[in-house]
């Protein structure tokens, strides 16, 4: 379980804040090898950084559950250092990034009903452009960045996640079951480097 101090509840804004340090205690989920996640200082801010290399594959997971009808708004800041290479990013021996941020509708008995956005940092695909994953149909990727971020540059995304599972999945969700990053490396056989200050949930949409 995580407590008020890992977790900040602001009643007025009906916000919830994962810091670094609680995304790097989020379990994690091995697909092939480890992918390296540690908590860096830069200045006065924690980061979560973000690492893999050849045939890694990992993803640290909140399966508390997310109120979409109270927080439906998601943000987050990123950069990426650097992209793995290879194949076509859409394809199956090309489907690696740096940074994914997941949410997911799961249902663990009637697995066909599962969905899932993925958040993508891409390589080539031009920004907003979507796709069915390669592997699992009812996941879709949406691409928001591309490329290797100017130094020392962060990029802030929101998302209304309602609105996107209604888009992109035809489901108006009152919960999400999952929130997930990954860094994977096991399909391009590459190298990839990404960083995560925090990731919030919002009643209402935040400031960029």
């Amino acid at each position: 379980m995580f407590t008020l101090t890992a977790i900040q509840l602001a009643s007025l804004s009906a916000s919830i804040v994962f810091s670094a340090q609680d995304i790097l205690r989020w379990p994690e989920h091995v697909f092939t090898k480890p992918s390296s996640y540690t908590v860096l200082v830069e200045g006065e801010k924690r980061l979560l950084d973000a690492q893999c290399n050849a045939g890694e594959a990992s993803g640290l997971f909140f399966r508390e559950g997310i109120n979409l009808q109270e927080t439906p708004w998601i943000r987050w800041q990123w950069r990426v250092l650097q992209t793995p290479s290879g194949a076509d990013e859409q394809s199956r021996s090309g489907d690696d990034f740096a940074l994914r941020i997941y949410a997911i509708d799961e249902h663990k008995v009637l697995r066909w009903r599962t969905r899932a956005l993925n958040y993508v940092w891409a390589r080539s695909a031009d920004i907003l452009d979507d796709w069915a994953n390669p592997f699992a149909q009812q996941a879709q990727m949406i691409a928001l960045q591309s490329g290797v971020a100017e130094p020392h540059t962060w990029q802030v995304e929101v998302r209304n996640l309602q609105e996107d599972f209604i888009e992109f999945h035809g489901r108006n969700l009152n919960e999400l079951t999952a929130l997930a990053i990954m860094t994977d490396c096991d399909n391009t056989q590459s190298s990839a480097h990404g960083q995560i200050l925090e990731i919030s949930l919002h009643a209402e949409k935040p400031q960029r």
